[in-house]
């Protein structure tokens, strides 16, 4: 027979996943309440987990919010976590190599969760004849400049970036470093993409 304190902690689970479905969709809790047939003082006693929901009550809600009902469980998915600590010189060093274009980078972390994920890296290119590579993906990347000077480019935007400049953007549009000026360039940069 499942403790007390788990079953309070899966209902607080599957309450912080609707919560989140239905923000993510703009959704008030009485509009989901209005479209799913469930009562808005259920939903907000799921949310704030002082309920076990039926499955029937669940299932009316995922369908309503047009996700699986597993999306409910994502929070309830693990009872671990992880973390990456990595001390000043250290990290897995690795070689990139785009056609001619060749540059290398330090992992700094590398974090998977159910829902996201994320990496960080010290990067380093040096000028060359070679441009380096374009990229299109998910998520956000974040970039800031440790040392030298180069040319970004984001769509049909370049931008000029140097010692302590950064740079947010939404990797969906075409983006990457169309030009290193100086000998040598160094950068961190972040990559967070939400994982379905």
């Amino acid at each position: 027979m499942r403790e007390p304190e788990t079953s309070e902690a899966t209902d607080l689970a599957i309450g912080v996943a609707l919560r989140a479905l239905r923000e993510e969709q703009g959704l008030s809790a009485r509009n989901l309440a209005l479209a799913s047939g469930v009562s808005a003082s259920m939903v907000s006693r799921i949310e704030s987990g002082q309920v076990s929901p039926s499955i029937s009550t669940l299932n009316a809600l995922s369908r309503t919010l047009n996700v699986p009902l597993v999306s409910l469980f994502r929070e309830t998915a693990t009872n671990h976590t992880d973390f990456t600590f990595v001390r000043s010189g250290e990290g897995l060093r690795s070689t990139r190599i785009v056609e001619q274009h060749e540059h290398e980078f330090i992992n700094l972390a590398f974090h998977t969760r159910h829902d996201l994920q994320f990496e960080a890296r010290r990067v380093t290119l040096r000028r060359q004849t070679a441009r380096p590579p374009i990229y299109v993906g998910h998520g956000v990347v974040f970039i800031y400049v440790l040392a030298g000077e180069a040319v970004y480019g984001y769509g049909d935007r370049d931008m000029v970036m140097k010692a302590g400049d950064s740079l947010s953007l939404d990797s969906e549009l075409s983006h990457g470093f169309r030009r290193v000026v100086s000998e040598k360039f160094t950068f961190l940069t972040v990559q967070a993409e939400r994982r379905r």
